[in-house]
């Protein structure tokens, strides 16, 4: 069963990402929800061997490795250094290439291994402009409402999604998770 705190969030970034086709060259930061998509290559880059903080990624030679597309599905949260991790995301872009990141805001601490933050999509939105990216080519949105955020509450966790009961209803006061698509021009 799925978890009720990904759902609109899936649903609407699935559609950002297929929106960008298929013919893209892809990296996942520590994670495999892309592998669903079919992208001419798909290329996962899991920490701790890579770790985003430190530097772009690069290959033998120490070039930096470029992408038409990063991926970084519920991460970003878990960094000490998440503006420097987004600057060298960008740095490993493509000109005309995207960054989908999605984090949650209201949901109960989870170390994996730590724990460190939380943001809205108007605090992603901020996020990315300090890391470089031009504000009229970011698409932040943000899900929730107060019947998931008591569920998040519960002592099993993450709470599973019961259609009978869990109304999918947007309340922008109540975030739970947000996600944004950057472009680098």
């Amino acid at each position: 069963m799925k978890s009720l705190n990904r759902i609109a969030m899936g649903r609407a970034s699935r559609g950002m990402i297929r929106a960008l086709g298929t013919d893209l060259d892809v990296a996942e930061i520590s994670g495999r929800w892309g592998r669903m998509f079919g992208f001419r290559t798909y290329r996962q880059f899991n920490y701790p061997r890579y770790d985003i903080c430190a530097d772009p990624f690069a290959d033998k030679a120490g070039a930096v490795r470029q992408f038409d597309l990063i991926l970084a599905n519920q991460v970003w949260e878990h960094l000490d250094r998440p503006y420097r991790a987004t600057q060298n995301v960008r740095a490993m872009l493509r000109p005309g290439g995207h960054f989908w990141i999605a984090v949650p805001f209201f949901i109960p601490f989870h170390a994996a291994p730590m724990d460190c933050s939380r943001w809205s999509a108007r605090g992603l939105t901020n996020l990315l402009i300090e890391c470089g990216f031009d504000a009229d080519q970011i698409r932040a949105e943000q899900w929730g409402n107060r019947n998931a955020a008591l569920r998040n509450m519960e002592e099993s966790w993450p709470p599973k999604y019961d259609p009978a009961r869990d109304s999918l209803d947007n309340d922008p006061e109540m975030p739970i998770c947000a996600w944004a698509m950057a472009r680098k021009t």
